[in-house]
């Protein structure tokens, strides 16, 4: 008789740019006791840590990485601590936490790091990412996007977006700072940071059907996030070659895609959708929709994707019509198709 699998641990990345507020923000989150069965892993940059020596609440399931940003040259140091941390949980050394909470340096870019949940076999297996979080300054956040790179993929990337330093800025920096969230993170809800609970910040973000939303900072590259939905389900089939397609095509500006879709050979179940880059997580389906919405609903976040040409690549294998372009089941069911049965992931 074989044991049953254990279920994923929820993953949590919580980022944002240096002295945006993210271990003053923890430091209140620790004290609920929602948290009271989470891991959390400090990174910060520099050779001396010091981060980790700010959280009040340090214990056992609190692990400091230091010498560098988990998206450069900490990502092996990174998977060893992930890995270790499933060791002594399944060993009884810790007490089995519930989710597990990453402290990003305010240097990190979120790609690498996702990356490394996505690609590693081990952790994508015991681990599943459940939500990338943003702290964002209301007083310097549009000064830093617009200076630095990290920072705008930092909050583009966000499934949830805490907006901190709201008792010392004005009404008019705290517009600013919305207004930069709204052209960057357009799906993500913004919870103000001085009086957010831990369960609401690491909920999930629900999928909230956006168009497109120019974006960019002069100089600094174009970021998109581009929402696609249908109410048809997509064959496997098509799915599998949208995905492959989009990879092949625009895997080096994609930073990530998200989203739920509906299978038309299950579609009371919705297929979870997470890649970054050329990475995808194995796909999986949930056990229900976490809504009355069925549709299918993906988010892509880039720079300098092609909103129109993403759009009908999309709508091709969604099933929409066009006089340019091919039924889709000529691509998918047509025996003569050059298409390997199964699919990407079959």
């Amino acid at each position: 008789m074989t044991s049953r699998r254990p279920d994923p641990i929820p993953v949590f990345m919580l980022t944002g740019f240096l002295g945006a507020g993210k271990t003053t923000l923890l430091n209140r989150l620790l004290r609920d006791p929602a948290l009271a069965d989470a891991a959390v892993v400090v990174n910060e940059a520099g050779e001396i840590g010091v981060d980790h020596l700010l959280v009040e609440h340090v214990a056992d399931g609190i692990v400091a990485l230091a010498g560098g940003c988990l998206c450069c040259s900490l990502r092996g140091d990174l998977i060893a601590t992930l890995e270790d941390l499933l060791r002594a949980r399944d060993n009884g050394r810790i007490p089995p936490f519930r989710r597990l909470v990453i402290e990003t340096s305010g240097l990190a870019d979120p790609v690498p790091v996702l990356q490394t949940l996505s690609l590693h076999p081990y952790l994508a297996m015991r681990y599943q990412l459940s939500g990338v979080i943003a702290v964002v300054d209301a007083v310097q956040g549009p000064a830093t996007v617009a200076a630095h790179d990290e920072a705008r993929r930092q909050v583009a990337m966000a499934d949830r977006i805490a907006l901190s330093k709201t008792d010392v800025a004005t009404d008019a920096e705290i517009a600013e700072a919305r207004a930069l969230i709204a052209r960057l993170a357009p799906a993500a809800p913004v919870e103000l940071a001085s009086g957010v609970d831990a369960e609401t910040l690491l909920a999930p973000a629900p999928l909230a059907e956006r168009h497109l939303i120019p974006a960019g900072e002069s100089g600094h590259g174009a970021i998109r996030a581009i929402s696609l939905a249908s109410e048809a389900p997509l064959t496997r089939a098509a799915y599998d070659m949208f995905v492959d397609l989009l990879r092949s095509a625009h895997a080096p500006k994609l930073l990530r895609l998200k989203g739920l879709v509906r299978i038309a050979e299950e579609p009371d179940r919705p297929l979870v959708v997470q890649g970054v880059r050329h990475v995808f997580a194995a796909p999986r389906f949930l056990d229900a929709w976490p809504d009355g919405d069925r549709r299918t609903r993906l988010v892509a976040i880039g720079e300098n994707l092609e909103p129109d040409l993403l759009a009908t690549l999309y709508a091709a294998f969604a099933g929409a019509l066009a006089p340019d372009r091919p039924d889709p089941a000529a691509l998918v069911d047509n025996p003569l198709s050059a298409r390997v049965g199964g699919g990407l992931f079959a």
